[in-house]
């Protein structure tokens, strides 16, 4: 087992791009008896509507399908795993509660499955979904490979994760002076530049250039939205 982990982690790692990196990983996933492999990386920002990177090996007419009919919204894996850490395997019970999903789904070749995520510091959430063209995950083959796909789940999200944020996050990786975390904590919690200035010893000027400098590295339009999305990012 640890040396399968090391000879995997490895090949994934080692990746300089995100579609290099799922390559890799597709491949791990074959090993392990599966067809298809879905990473969805589920940014926190912006709040209303947040971006959500996608990477997959699905057969084209059914990512076609998929997002012509706007299934995410409906996806039971995806609806799963912004709520739980718990792998998720495709079941009866599952079906019956969007059985028209899952249809279309088997008509496109994804018969059986399985999913699971990973909610980071950041706030970023990423959902690996597994999926083959067979009718049965037996409880003895999960039995078998459970640990290893747990596994991949934190190693798929660790690397492609990294990978993706440099694009369309690199906010995430943030790196704010204490003075500028202190002030937008007391922003965070309604203080007002004045309050701040004074509970923090500072003048109104000190306060106002730390929060511009914040507004810079975190790319908000205000004070209100950086102290949001510092909070969102864990930086806070």
């Amino acid at each position: 087992m640890h040396d399968w982990q090391e000879q995997q982690m490895q090949s994934l790692l080692s990746a300089k791009t995100a579609p290099i990196l799922f390559n890799s990983l597709s491949g791990v996933v074959k090993q392990l008896g599966f067809d298809f492999c879905a990473y969805d990386m589920r940014l926190p920002w912006p709040v209303a509507q947040p971006k959500v990177v996608s990477l997959n090996n699905y057969p084209s007419s059914w990512r076609q399908r998929y997002n012509q009919e706007l299934y995410e919204k409906v996806d039971p894996t995806v609806h799963h795993g912004r709520h739980s850490s718990l792998p998720m395997i495709w079941s009866d019970q599952n079906i019956a509660s969007n059985r028209s999903f899952w249809e279309d789904a088997r008509s496109h070749g994804l018969h059986a499955g399985w999913a699971q995520s990973r909610h980071d510091a950041k706030g970023i959430c990423g959902l690996l979904n597994l999926s083959r063209s067979d009718d049965h995950v037996s409880r003895k083959e999960l039995r078998e490979i459970s640990h290893r796909l747990s596994w991949l789940v934190d190693v798929a999200h660790e690397g492609l994760s990294s990978l993706l944020i440099e694009k369309h996050m690199p906010e995430a990786d943030t790196q704010l002076t204490t003075r500028e975390i202190e002030v937008l904590r007391w922003t965070a919690d309604g203080k007002t530049s004045s309050e701040v200035s004074e509970i923090m010893h500072i003048s109104d000027r000190t306060v106002n250039f730390h929060i511009s400098n914040t507004l810079k590295k975190l790319n908000a339009t205000n004070k209100t939205a950086a102290a949001i999305k510092a909070a969102m990012l864990g930086i806070l």
